[in-house]
């Protein structure tokens, strides 16, 4: 990882990202393959799944059927499963908190008036699965669903995705059913519906480029979350933070991708020294490890400040997707931030 001084805030603007538009190839590949699902249905899914997946599997057998995400959980070690159970214990208590019903008024001449918050009747997930395993991404994108009241969650995941880990996140998230279908193929499926595979009224869930694309281009007519890019977090830490620790959280990111993106903002400079080999030692123990080293190095920054204000501004000016603050007076740091 790289390491910078912090002021002046301009050394970070050439790290800091830059609009992108998709780029003119890809919106052609992913404009006929929706197009090709849209007029074909479940023929065009499964000519694309063999051509970019490599498999060959029967609009019958795409399908997971519901005993299979049960066994799938009980093949888990104790662990795992827990572990996953947690999460989305944890996923759903946060999110009842975000529930809204809605409100009614009455005005003077004894009109009323008011909103009305419904949950949608049908949601597509896109699990991403050409890498590695995703049941995170199952938590929470399907608890949220669930808490909100959606009556029907579709998973699709591609098939070299469909572990037993993932099935068994589907189980406890209250996904309703599975499909081993990927790629901006099971996007189309979703937006338009073939004979398996039902339409949804949104789709959600993160992607690689062409999944992205083929979200953006089916906006309208079904919904979508967002354009999700490669994962990135920004880490706010002082001299209290353990290298260790915020080693296994700069990896828990860039081992995603290797375009993810893993800053370290401190005061502190020892901690900034212990980094390099906190990393090295968290790295040796990373299944992903190859990916992780990658990311780090082609966009990670270690950035040191003389104080907790010049951290907040390098977040503000960043404005990452996922911001901790591990430092003493954490709830005062984050009040500060903007974006």
């Amino acid at each position: 990882m790289r390491r910078l001084e912090v002021p002046p805030l301009a050394v970070i603007d050439e790290f800091l990202p830059r609009f992108a538009a998709p780029d003119i190839e890809t919106r052609g590949i992913v404009a006929g393959i929706l197009e090709d699902v849209r007029t074909g249905g479940d023929p065009a899914v499964r000519k694309h799944m063999l051509a970019l997946d490599g498999v060959d599997i029967a609009p019958a057998d795409w399908e997971v059927p519901g005993e299979g995400c049960h066994a799938a959980l009980a093949r888990l070690s104790p662990v795992l499963r827990d572990a996953i159970a947690t999460a989305v214990d944890h996923v759903r208590e946060f999110h009842e908190h975000q529930r809204e019903v809605g409100f009614e008024l009455t005005s003077e001449d004894g009109s009323l008036l008011g909103t009305r918050v419904t949950p949608l009747d049908r949601v597509g997930l896109y699990v991403p699965g050409g890498k590695a395993s995703y049941p995170s991404s199952v938590i929470m994108n399907a608890v949220p669903a669930l808490v909100a009241g959606v009556k029907e969650i579709i998973a699709v995941v591609p098939p070299q995705g469909v572990t037993d880990a993932v099935l068994a996140a589907c189980a406890l998230a209250g996904v309703t059913r599975i499909f081993r279908v990927g790629g901006a193929q099971a996007v189309a499926a979703l937006a338009y519906g073939t004979a398996t595979i039902p339409r949804v009224d949104k789709i959600v869930g993160p992607g690689n480029r062409f999944v992205a694309e083929a979200k953006r281009q089916v906006v309208g007519q079904v919904g979508i979350d967002m354009i999700a890019g490669p994962t990135e977090v920004l880490i706010i830490a002082d001299a209290s933070a353990n290298p260790d620790w915020i080693a296994a959280d700069l990896i828990a990111q860039s081992e995603h991708d290797e375009d993810a993106t893993a800053w370290l903002v401190t005061t502190s400079p020892v901690l900034a020294g212990a980094m390099p080999a906190a990393l090295e030692r968290a790295l040796g123990d990373a299944p992903r490890a190859a990916i992780a080293r990658v990311s780090l190095e082609r966009n990670g920054l270690i950035i040191v400040v003389p104080h907790l204000r010049d951290a907040i501004e390098v977040a503000n000016r960043r404005a990452p997707e996922h911001l901790q603050i591990v430092a003493e007076g954490a709830e005062r740091i984050a009040s500060s931030v903007r974006h």
